[in-house]
């Protein structure tokens, strides 16, 4: 029995799963929430169930090597978090123009902490934005969250800072038919691409389908307004960088 719990344990290394033991009990998990890649003949001494549901893998049999063996439990880092490491070293070594990016708290790959500078030629320009990520465990299937923590005034910003952006938006068609799958989130998309397309919401806002409704009349019914609380955005902006 110990050579067939020893395969097991291998297995769960090479295929990247995560065991959540305890003295009793341990569970095998796969990342997906579907562990029916353990077939029956490959360990059958240990796997309950049949062909047509998940698998949980043993009771008092892994229980007890993972006391005998394991003082700890291997945790396995999502693929999500290796992308977001690999982007966040790349963004270190060639930064982009227009925006630096790190994390908020170094122990926390899923949470960034953004400065977008306000681009030039638009009423942004020589703004220093603040703004946080927040991105899911299922990252690049699903879109992070996006929220200017510094104030700002724009039509597909919410008064409370939430981005609204296409791209930012879960994949799929629109339900209600104002966007294109195309145009909503897709896996390709990575940090850079999600502030580059930001930064060209600030130069270029879309007032048909706006966040921020009193913003977005303003733009095109009371521009001088528009701009004027802007320009005081941008000011307060420059004094909580001092």
């Amino acid at each position: 029995m110990n050579e067939d719990l020893a395969a097991v344990l291998e297995w769960c290394r090479l295929n990247k799963l995560k065991i959540n033991a305890s003295k009793t009990k341990a569970m095998i998990l796969g990342s997906a929430f579907n562990i029916n890649l353990i077939k029956l003949d490959q360990i059958p001494s240990i796997v309950l169930g049949n062909e047509n549901i998940d698998y949980v893998v043993s009771f008092k049999y892994l229980g007890v090597l993972i006391d005998q063996r394991l003082s700890w439990v291997d945790q396995v880092e999502p693929q999500s978090a290796l992308l977001l490491r690999k982007q966040l070293a790349e963004l270190n070594k060639n930064p982009v123009e227009g925006f630096s990016a790190g994390l908020i708290d170094d122990n926390d790959i899923y949470r960034w902490e953004v400065l977008i500078i306000g681009p030039p030629d638009t009423l942004y320009e020589g703004g220093f934005f603040k703004a946080h990520l927040q991105f899911p465990k299922e990252y690049p299937l699903r879109p992070p969250r996006m929220k200017f923590i510094t104030e700002i005034w724009h039509p597909n910003i919410e008064k409370n800072g939430d981005v609204c952006i296409s791209i930012l938006h879960e994949p799929g068609d629109d339900k209600w038919g104002y966007e294109k799958a195309s145009e909503r989130w897709l896996p390709v998309h990575t940090v850079e691409t999600i502030l580059i397309s930001v930064i060209s919401m600030l130069a270029d806002p879309n007032d048909e389908s706006p966040a921020n409704v009193d913003a977005a009349k303003e733009w095109r019914e009371s521009y001088s307004e528009f701009k004027r609380k802007v320009a005081r955005c941008v000011r307060k902006s420059q004094e909580e960088c001092l």
